[in-house]
């Protein structure tokens, strides 16, 4: 009896590929995307691309083989593998910039993207920590434990700036000013914004500094290969360092601070965005404008920021309630009330 061999899945076109190429140095250079943005369009457009392939579908993608339908039928594919909305959504409009780029190129003779709608998702509300609950997870990097002090300075560094964990896995030694309480970092399109910088996370970078950092810099520099270091290149090594002397990745970031609540015994999923979400929420409870959190925060519309209003109407309710004459808090024959 013969062994049954397992049908292996479907891959993407060498020619397929090598548009993706194209495309990927086209979003690049023109449109300023993260290293970690293009990697991302890449996976969905090659998942994409391996869904064609499994159709039989030509080399080179054209209007018979690329339409709305074939789209919706990928769509519906994901939908019945389990793939959540907003995973689906953002495989779609990584489809939509693509076949855009094709049209406009002059590789197929349709924007077919017209007829590709957006699925309307719900924007899911961020679920910041409490003041208290804040206060634990960026104290939790235990005295003596091992690199102790650089995690309580990336907690304390998310906390004060509300900076993004690739921005911070991002940050150089330069890119900090302990005097003068600022940190630049460089965001989404390569947006760089400058954001100040608390007393207590400048406390927690200059004890990682003085105590730990240079000895991981020394790693690094054999790592590196580095003999002879000017006080000019200092300024441009990463401030941030994994044990090995590596420049710090995204994951150790994510995983560190999911440690860090767990031994505090903080529920739920937290994560580098949640303290970015605490930065923000608790600065508009302290009555911050938007404005000034849209620009703290790096987004380019204050639209993306407006997920936050929920804090200032509960805020201005509060304000109502306590200050109008027939607020809430008013009582029946209650002297605030007006006069007939």
């Amino acid at each position: 009896m013969g062994v049954q061999r397992r049908k292996t899945a479907a891959q993407p076109s060498p020619a397929y590929l090598r548009l993706l190429d194209e495309f990927r140095s086209h979003q690049s250079v023109e449109c300023g995307l993260s290293a970690n943005t293009l990697a991302a369009y890449r996976r969905d457009l090659a998942g994409f691309g391996a869904f064609l392939a499994s159709r039989g579908s030509s080399d080179e993608p054209g209007p018979a083989a690329i339409d709305w339908k074939v789209v919706q039928g990928y769509l519906a594919q994901l939908t019945d593998a389990g793939y959540r909305p907003a995973s689906i959504a953002r495989k779609l409009v990584a489809i939509r910039m693509w076949l855009r780029w094709l049209f406009t190129t002059g590789r197929i003779p349709q924007d077919v993207t017209a007829l590709l709608e957006m699925p309307k998702l719900g924007r899911r509300l961020p679920r910041p920590l409490s003041l208290d609950r804040t206060a634990e997870l960026v104290t939790s990097p235990q005295a003596g434990a091992a690199l102790a002090l650089r995690d309580r300075a990336i907690l304390e560094l998310f906390y004060s700036s509300g900076l993004r964990v690739s921005e911070l896995c991002g940050l150089r030694r330069g890119d900090v000013n302990l005097r003068e309480l600022w940190v630049r970092a460089m965001g989404k399109g390569r947006r760089e914004r400058v954001v100040p910088l608390g007393r207590p996370a400048r406390d927690a970078l200059e004890a990682y500094l003085e105590h730990e950092h240079a000895a991981l810099i020394q790693k690094h520099r054999r790592r590196a290969g580095i003999d002879v270091l000017r006080p000019r290149d200092a300024l441009a090594l990463p401030l941030f360092l994994s044990r090995n002397g590596g420049r710090m990745e995204r994951t150790a970031v994510w995983r560190m601070v999911r440690r860090a609540a767990r031994m505090r015994g903080i529920p739920g999923k937290v994560s580098p965005h949640t303290l970015r979400h605490s930065f923000a929420t608790h600065l508009l409870e302290g009555g911050a404008d938007l404005r000034v959190v849209q620009e703290l925060l790096g987004h380019v519309s204050v639209t993306t920021t407006a997920i936050y209003t929920h804090v200032q109407t509960a805020r201005l309710k509060e304000i109502h309630a306590r200050c109008h004459p027939h607020g809430a808090g008013a009582e029946a024959g209650d002297p605030k009330t007006f006069a007939e």
